[in-house]
C-alpha cells in the first residue's frame, strides 16, 4: 500500500501545488494531509466537473494541479473534459477511484455499471490511463509516464483501486454531537406522515432506513446531488402528493441550481430538508469548505419559506409550522458529525434497488387510487 505521506510528497516533488476534487474514501489519507497544509492546497469542489475546471484554471495560471474524485462522478466531468481540457490541450492529472471494480459484488450496487465500464469509457475517448499499483515504486513509475502525456497537452487518468493508498492515521473523529444525523432524522420522522420521501445517497438514506423505514421512502443510491430533482419531478407530476426531500449539504451544493429550479417551478406540496454538518461524512468527514446562509439563499431562489434550526426541538417546531402551508419550503438543520462506530447499515443489505423501487412505486400507486386518480 502507498502511504499518504509518500503519495503527497511524490506529487510535491513533481511541483504539483494545487489539488481539488470531490472526496472519496479511497483518498481519505492524501486529502487529510493536504488539509493540514505544507504539501499544497486542497479545495473541495461542489462537483467533479467544477473540480476539473478549477484544476484547469490553475494550470492556465501556471500552477501544476491534480484532481481526486470517485468514478461514480465521471459523468459530471465529461463536459469540461471533452470540450475544455481536450479541446484546448490543457494538461490534466486526474486520480480517480475504481469503485465497483474488479468485483462489483464487493461494493454498493450503484457502482456496478461504472466499475465495469470505466476502462472502456476512457479508451473510447482516447484518454491516457493507468491503473495504479499499490506500491511506492508503482506510483513513481506511473507518474513518470504521466509526464509524457503532460508534455503533449493530454489529460492523464490514474485509476486507483481500493486499498491502494493508505488512510491518515492521525485523523481522529470526535465523539458524536448532541444533535447529529440520527437525532435529526428521529425528530423529522413523525412529520413525514403520508408523504413521498426522497432521501439522498450515503449515510442519510442508511440512517433513515434504520430510524423510520416505510414503503413511501425512496432511498436514492448513487446519483449524488439529484435527490431534489427527483422530488421536484414527483411533486409536479402529482400535486396531491405531499413530497419531502431529505438532503445533505454536500449533495445540495453539488447541484445547487436545482434549488433555483424548485423555487421557480414552485410546487406547493414540496418540502426540502437539508441536514448540514459541513462535511462529506460517508467518505471520511472531509470539509465541504462552504458556509451557506440557507435562509437568504432559499428566499432568493423562490422558496416560499426558508428556516435554519440547530436543535431537534427546533426541527420539530419548523416542521409543525409549515405542515398546513403551501410550499415549496426549505428547512435546514445544522447538525454535528456522528462519532466513531455510528455508521448505519446499508439499505441494500436487505433489499435490491429494484425491489426498493417497486415497493415505493406500488405505495404511490395506492395513494393515487385512494384519492380517485
Amino acid at each position: 500500500m502507498i502511504e499518504p505521506t509518500f503519495f503527497c510528497d511524490e506529487l510535491a516533488r513533481r511541483s504539483v501545488e494545487f489539488y481539488t476534487g470531490v472526496p472519496c474514501s479511497f483518498f481519505q489519507g492524501p486529502i487529510s494531509l493536504l488539509g493540514q497544509g505544507g504539501r499544497g492546497r486542497y479545495v473541495a469542489a461542489a462537483n467533479e466537473g467544477a473540480a476539473l475546471a478549477m484544476a484547469t484554471g490553475a494550470e492556465l495560471a501556471g500552477t501544476r494541479s491534480a484532481v481526486m474524485l470517485q468514478n461514480s462522478g465521471f459523468g459530471n466531468l465529461l463536459n469540461p473534459l471533452t470540450s475544455l481540457v481536450m479541446t484546448f490541450r490543457v494538461p490534466a492529472l486526474v486520480f480517480m477511484s475504481l469503485r465497483g471494480w474488479p468485483d462489483p459484488e464487493a461494493d454498493e450496487p450503484q457502482h456496478a455499471v461504472m466499475g465495469a465500464s470505466q476502462h472502456g469509457l476512457l479508451d473510447a475517448l482516447g484518454i491516457d490511463r493507468w491503473t495504479l499499483p499499490p506500491t511506492p515504486d508503482g506510483l513513481v513509475d506511473v507518474l513518470d509516464q504521466v509526464e509524457h502525456s503532460r508534455a503533449e497537452g493530454r489529460p492523464a487518468f490514474v485509476l486507483v483501486p481500493k486499498n491502494t493508498v493508505g488512510v491518515d492515521a492521525g485523523t481522529v473523529r470526535s465523539a458524536a454531537a448532541p444533535f447529529g444525523r440520527r437525532q435529526a432524522l428521529s425528530a423529522l420522522a413523525p412529520h413525514l406522515g403520508d408523504a413521498a420521501v426522497y432521501a439522498t445517497t450515503g449515510f442519510i438514506s442508511r440512517e433513515l432506513y434504520s430510524v423510520a423505514h416505510r414503503p413511501d421512502n425512496f432511498y436514492m443510491q448513487g446519483s449524488m446531488g439529484h435527490a431534489l430533482s427527483l422530488g421536484v419531478g414527483s411533486a409536479l407530476a402529482d400535486p396531491d402528493l405531499r413530497t419531502v426531500v431529505i438532503d445533505g449539504d454536500g449533495a445540495a451544493l453539488m447541484h445547487l441550481g436545482s434549488s433555483a429550479v424548485a423555487g421557480a417551478a414552485a410546487p406547493p406540496n414540496l418540502t426540502h430538508v437539508v441536514l448540514d454538518n459541513g462535511a462529506y461524512e460517508s467518505t471520511g468527514a472531509q470539509s465541504t469548505m462552504a458556509t451557506v446562509d440557507w435562509d437568504a439563499f432559499g428566499r432568493s431562489v423562490g422558496y416560499r419559506t426558508a428556516r435554519t434550526v440547530n436543535t431537534a426541538d427546533g426541527l420539530d417546531a419548523a416542521m409543525r409550522d409549515i405542515s398546513d402551508t403551501a410550499g415549496p419550503h426549505l428547512v435546514v438543520a445544522r447538525i454535528g458529525l456522528d462519532g466513531p462506530g455510528q455508521t448505519p447499515p446499508r439499505v441494500t443489505s436487505g433489499h435490491s434497488p429494484f425491489e426498493l423501487r417497486c415497493t415505493f412505486s406500488e405505495s404511490l400507486t395506492l395513494k393515487r387510487s385512494s384519492y380517485g386518480r
